[in-house]
C-alpha cells in the first residue's frame, strides 16, 4: 500500500493502539526482547531479535509500507545513555537503515 504521509505521531499511536488490542495477547513469551516490525495499514507484522531482518521482510512484502517498530515486552524500542525512546519507523521505498526514527 502507498503511504499514507501520517505524521510521526500517528503512526506511533495507530502502531500501538494496533499491538495492544489486536497483537500483545497472541505472542508467546518467547518473543520478549525481539522486535516486532508492524505494517500499520494492514496489520501484519515480523518478529525477529535483529529489527533490521524484521524491517526488510516487511518491507519485501509491502514496499512504501508505514512501518511501526517496538520491542516486545519494553516501553521503548531502545535505550540511548540514561533516556529511553520510542521507535516510529516509515519506509519509503528506502532500505532499513535509511528509516525514520522518532525519540
Amino acid at each position: 500500500m502507498p503511504h499514507t504521509r501520517s505524521s510521526s505521531a500517528e503512526i506511533a499511536e495507530r502502531g500501538q493502539a494496533l499491538y495492544d488490542h489486536e497483537i500483545r495477547d497472541k505472542l508467546d513469551s518467547a518473543v520478549r526482547g525481539k522486535f516486532l516490525v508492524l505494517d500499520i495499514e494492514t496489520g501484519e507484522y515480523e518478529i525477529d531479535a535483529d529489527e533490521r531482518a524484521a524491517l526488510r521482510r516487511a518491507q519485501t512484502k509491502h514496499p512504501g509500507a508505514t512501518l511501526y517498530l517496538l520491542r516486545i515486552g519494553h516501553p521503548t524500542a531502545y535505550r540511548l545513555g540514561w533516556k529511553a525512546v520510542a521507535a516510529t519507523v516509515m519506509l519509503i521505498g528506502r532500505e532499513p537503515s535509511g528509516g525514520h526514527v522518532q525519540p
